[in-house]
């Protein structure tokens, strides 16, 4: 067993190309390529990623601010309490609403890929 207590002092500034604006990280779990994988996100003024891919399923648990959570097809706002279930290989980005921030948690399987749909664009 092990316990991590999630803190914001642990957040890293992101500089991966899914990342537009200003994005901090912080790995919780990663166990490799067993199971699963559990990252704290937190967009902030707006900040969000490139449309992508997974290769397994994602769960996004909102744990403060506003976000968005969309496909190309729809969009849907969400905010504290809120639970997205992105199903493997579907199209789809998240972040903040623009002027906001948002933290969420992502839940991956361990062995998941990510792919970026989308070009990038100019930060």
């Amino acid at each position: 067993m092990r316990i991590v207590r999630v803190d914001v002092a642990g957040r890293r500034k992101s500089a991966e190309s899914i990342f537009v604006g200003h994005v901090e990280t912080q790995t919780i779990v990663d166990v490799g390529r067993r199971d699963l994988r559990l990252i704290e996100v937190h967009y902030k003024d707006g900040g969000r990623n490139r449309l992508h891919t997974h290769t397994t399923d994602q769960i996004l648990v909102i744990t403060e601010g506003e976000g968005i959570v969309a496909t190309s097809a729809e969009e849907h706002r969400v905010g504290v309490g809120d639970v997205a279930y992105i199903p493997a290989g579907e199209q789809h980005w998240h972040g903040a609403q623009p002027g906001k921030d948002m933290t969420h948690l992502a839940i991956n399987g361990g062995a998941s890929k990510t792919t970026i749909v989308d070009r990038p664009e100019a930060t």
